[in-house]
């Protein structure tokens, strides 16, 4: 069977209304891997989401990262990671665990914790 070809010199793809992933700025997602990678070595794969009180931790976590940041520090002491990378992770995390009214982030506290290494 041959392939059907388009007759204009311009493709046409119809994408309007789909996310637009392009916009996300790569290098500043790549940090915050770092930083998922580094926690997933140091307490486990998806430990994060089985932190008991996530909501207040990880806002203190983040701020700490912010005002470190702030203070002229760009890079985490312990793991060399960007301070912003650090923040933005946390904020994920509180993103991610929260659906307004912790119902979430009560269920992750009944899970079975995992095993750490």
């Amino acid at each position: 069977m041959m392939a059907k070809t388009c007759p204009s010199k311009v493709g046409r793809k119809d994408d309007q209304g789909k996310r637009r992933w392009d916009l996300l700025p790569w290098g500043a997602v790549e940090e915050i891997v770092k930083v998922l990678e580094n926690g997933a070595a140091k307490y486990g794969d998806f430990d994060w989401k089985f932190v008991p009180n996530s909501r207040v931790r990880y806002f203190a976590a983040a701020m700490r990262h912010m005002v470190s940041w702030w203070n002229g520090e760009k890079l985490d002491k312990e793991d060399g990671c960007s301070h912003l990378a650090h923040a933005a992770c946390c904020i994920i995390f509180l993103m991610h665990n929260l659906d307004g009214d912790g119902q979430q982030e009560k269920r992750a506290s009944q899970v079975s914790q995992p095993s750490r290494k």
